[in-house]
């Protein structure tokens, strides 16, 4: 009887540690929202600083950005002279897609 409780434990416990890390990648899922950047339209249009709202943006939305450059929709915006200037002022990596 003592053998069946320590393996019902140690399933538990086993099945516990595996779920875990599976809790924690789903909620690392972000939701690529392209409208959510239109806070950085001027600067990528203009080179001009980047507002707070626009770095928290695309920080939020950073594993979205090799997306949005093969998306023929929005790579203009994230390809540009421009879009690179605004990612490193906001302290954002340039993907290698």
């Amino acid at each position: 009887m003592k053998f069946t409780g320590v393996v019902c434990i140690a399933f538990v416990i086993v099945l516990v540690s595996a779920l875990a890390p599976t809790k924690a990648v789903m909620e690392e899922k972000v939701a690529c929202i392209p409208t959510e950047l239109m806070t950085c339209i001027p600067a990528l249009q203009t080179g001009s600083q980047p507002s707070a709202d626009c770095c928290g943006k695309l920080k939020e939305q950073e594993s979205c950005l090799c997306g949005y450059i093969q998306n023929p929709l929005f790579s203009q915006y994230v390809t540009s002279e421009n879009a690179h200037k605004v990612l490193a002022t906001c302290g954002i990596p340039y993907p290698t897609c």
